[in-house]
């Protein structure tokens, strides 16, 4: 895949000194997506730049950990809409721009192609995959250039995308958010993840949260309960060998879901009864989750052939009858001073376990999960029933950081720390102030290019923990579209499920909607079809949704079985693609933890990287030559008394070769004079890796210098490197 080709266009960075280009940044309609860590010192960056028409998109409200770092927001503002109050804090400290706040999601209808038609820039901060790639198809529909952006911890990126001349956001793989096979969580866990998840989305959910709820992970449970007993009932194979190793997977898998099954009877022992203490009825839970199941489960021979046993905890081992009169009276001094501040209970507080970086003793563990489940019995009963996990709860997060360390120690997996077990469980990726503004600087540096119509000049900016050769931020010209994308490119995808058990409702909410991003699904093939959004009358929303609980194989027109080819359209984002449907019937949760393999052009990460999410999660390319690429970027050319040389990495003849391998190499590079005019020009800077604290110096190292600056024997001005 080539790099985009560049354009000839107006002189960067010249052309900042133009006062057509002050009159356009005055003027120009920029669209910011996202107002959390990237977006507030986005919006600071752009209007201390000179941009006064901005708009603004988010959906969340402030939080309180947010306040570390989303430096607009004060403590007073925690419960308010992040759009609303940043836009106000940036009219505050400058009246003269025009800030326009939406407190929604960017996937409602009003904001169509239409909408972001009115714009000249759009500036992505979200830590959203899906509302990302959502963006990146309107971007493409109305033709606007997009700038994206994401920074975990000590990482960032910048990333520029232009239909028809660089690859789109979704040209390259994007980590998704990780998934878990429901027995491996409820049977057979081997990693702290594992343990929490549990914890977290399932022993939570399911003691205070709504009753009637169904979770991503009871339909998983279902499904994949249907496959082992496909699995158990199945036979031989194409061999002798084969068909023991499938009949000892088949015994595994019939196993694992019998005891997931087990697991899920009777939801209503979860439930308290009529006049039962609230530590009495944390003892019971206590009881059946770490002894009676565990005991179950550690009968189920099968799941223990090639990995040791769990074991099962006692509770009166853990907390004799002394530990459980000190709880109780914890208990009744929350209960007498909550008041009004049941909010504010926590267990860690009332045990003295104020270290949230120490980990806690499985006793320790014990006492801080009876207390969190009768405290929110005791002081926040009008929660019971109807709450959701929340990382900023500190009751919800000491429940869950207990319940996922007694777990582990049942299947002998390390505990976690509060602190640990919080970000794991939130998601968190320990955000940066200092990179989000780095961030939004190299953000608003492309968008006045991009403004300025130096399109040769764009780069994508990677901004790295430590030093490479030299730079913290490292720069390379964006690849150019790739014709297989399925997004910007044309393609087909196949689509590996058991169409005879996947229900209509399983395609859309698993396949369409969350692994294509598809907004409003309109589905074709044959005779069937299938339509969401919009326009629809009563009776025709009646008859599609009695089709979801239905199999795939038995929808009208012939069902959608093997061979079938599927059309998927997205009216609100003017996208669409075609799906070859491949029955399959022995797709293992190990394999297949979602239920079905999507294969084709649609980038799937091998792996995602540890530092995933965040404030927007950081990408890294997945072409083979990027890290090539990259590191050519960053190279410096000096000469033996370490001076600097500027290097051009646009070749005349090449057009849009920047930031090849030849870049990297001083003997190879081709100097240039300072004040070159032409097109691509100032794009040499990025190409090296500048970035934003190269240009700084830059421009520090030029107002030092003499009015005759030293030049070599071929008119080429020396840059002596001082700061280095």
């Amino acid at each position: 895949m080539e790099a985009a080709k560049a354009p000839a266009g107006p002189s960067w960075p010249g052309v900042l000194r133009t006062k057509a280009l002050k009159e356009k940044i005055k003027t120009a309609k920029v669209l910011c997506v996202g107002a959390g860590g990237i977006g507030c010192e986005l919006l600071k960056t752009l209007v201390c730049t000179g941009f006064r028409n901005v708009e603004v998109i988010d959906l969340d409200t402030i939080e309180t950990s947010n306040l570390n770092r989303q430096f607009l927001f004060r403590k007073h503002h925690v419960g308010h809409s992040k759009a609303n109050t940043a836009a106000a804090v940036v009219q505050g400290f400058c009246p003269a721009a025009s800030i326009t706040a939406y407190h929604a999601n960017v996937k409602e209808s009003r904001f169509d192609v239409d909408f972001f038609r009115g714009f000249d820039l759009v500036l992505n901060g979200l830590d959203n995959l899906e509302a990302r790639r959502h963006v990146n198809r309107l971007c493409l529909a109305a033709e606007r250039p997009l700038v994206e952006s994401g920074t975990a911890g000590y990482l960032g990126q910048v990333t520029v995308h232009i239909k028809g001349r660089t690859e789109c956001f979704e040209c390259s793989a994007k980590p998704a958010p990780k998934t878990y096979p429901i027995c491996t969580l409820r049977n057979t866990p081997d990693k702290p993840i594992h343990t929490i998840v549990w914890a977290k989305d399932l022993l939570f959910n399911r003691l205070f949260g709504r009753p009637d709820a169904v979770s991503d992970l009871d339909d998983q449970a279902a499904r994949e309960g249907g496959q082992g007993k496909d699995k158990a009932g199945g036979g031989g194979g194409e061999g002798e060998g084969e068909g023991a190793e499938q009949s000892e997977e088949a015994r595994a898998a019939a196993a694992s879901a019998a005891a997931t099954a087990a697991q899920a009877e009777d939801p209503s022992f979860f439930l308290r009864r009529e006049g039962e203490a609230a530590l009495d009825y944390a003892a019971r839970v206590f009881g059946r989750v770490y002894t009676t199941d565990i005991e179950r489960l550690i009968g189920v021979k099968e799941l223990w052939e090639k990995r040791p046993p769990p074991k099962a905890l006692q509770l009166s081992e853990l907390l004799p009858p002394a530990e459980m009169a000190a709880l109780a009276a914890a208990l009744d001094k929350a209960a007498a001073e909550a008041g009004g501040a049941g909010a504010a209970a926590s267990a860690c507080k009332l045990l003295g376990l104020t270290n949230a970086s120490q980990k806690w003793t499985p006793a320790q563990n014990a006492s801080v999960l009876l207390l969190a489940t009768a405290l929110y019995h005791t002081v926040r009963p009008s929660e019971v029933g109807a709450a959701a996990f929340d990382k900023d709860d500190d009751l919800a997060v000491e429940f869950v950081t207990a319940a996922s360390n007694l777990r582990s120690s049942c299947y002998g997996i390390p505990e976690q720390s509060l602190f640990d077990a919080k970000g794991m469980a939130g998601n968190i990726i320990h955000a940066i102030a200092t990179t989000n503004a780095i961030v939004s600087g190299l953000i608003v540096t492309e968008a006045l290019k991009l403004l300025a119509g130096c399109v040769g000049a764009v780069r994508n900016a990677f901004l790295n923990e430590n030093p490479s050769a030299k730079r913290l931020v490292v720069a390379e010209a964006p690849w150019g579209p790739k014709p297989a994308c399925m997004v910007c490119g044309k393609s087909q995808l196949t689509l590996r499920i058991n169409t005879k058990t996947t229900p209509l409702s399983g395609l859309l909410g698993g396949v369409i909607k969350k692994r294509l991003a598809v907004n409003t699904p309109n589905l074709m093939c044959g005779g069937f079809l299938y339509e969401e959004g919009e326009g629809l009358e009563e009776d025709e929303v009646a008859a599609y949704a009695a089709l979801l609980p239905r199999p795939l194989a038995e929808l009208p027109g012939g069902g959608l079985g093997h061979g079938a080819i599927l059309t998927v359209q997205d009216q609100s984002q003017h996208w669409g693609v075609d799906v070859i449907i491949a029955h399959a019937e022995d797709l293992s949760p190990e394999d297949a933890p979602e239920g079905f393999i999507l294969e084709g052009a649609v980038p799937v990460a091998a792996k995602a990287p540890a530092a995933a999410g965040g404030e927007g999660e950081t990408q890294k390319k997945e072409e083979p030559t990027a890290a090539a690429k990259r590191k050519a970027a960053a190279a410096v050319a000096e000469d033996d008394k370490g001076t600097m040389l500027l290097l051009s990495s646009d070749d005349e003849d090449g057009g849009g070769q920047a930031g090849q391998a030849a870049a990297a190499s001083a003997k190879d590079s081709r100097k240039r004079p300072l004040e070159e005019e032409g097109g691509g020009d100032g794009a040499a800077a990025a190409a090296a890796g500048e970035g934003a604290g190269g240009e700084e110096r830059g421009a520090k190292r030029a107002k030092a210098a003499p009015a005759a600056p030293a030049e070599d024997k071929d008119g080429c001005i020396l840059i002596s490197d001082d700061d280095d």
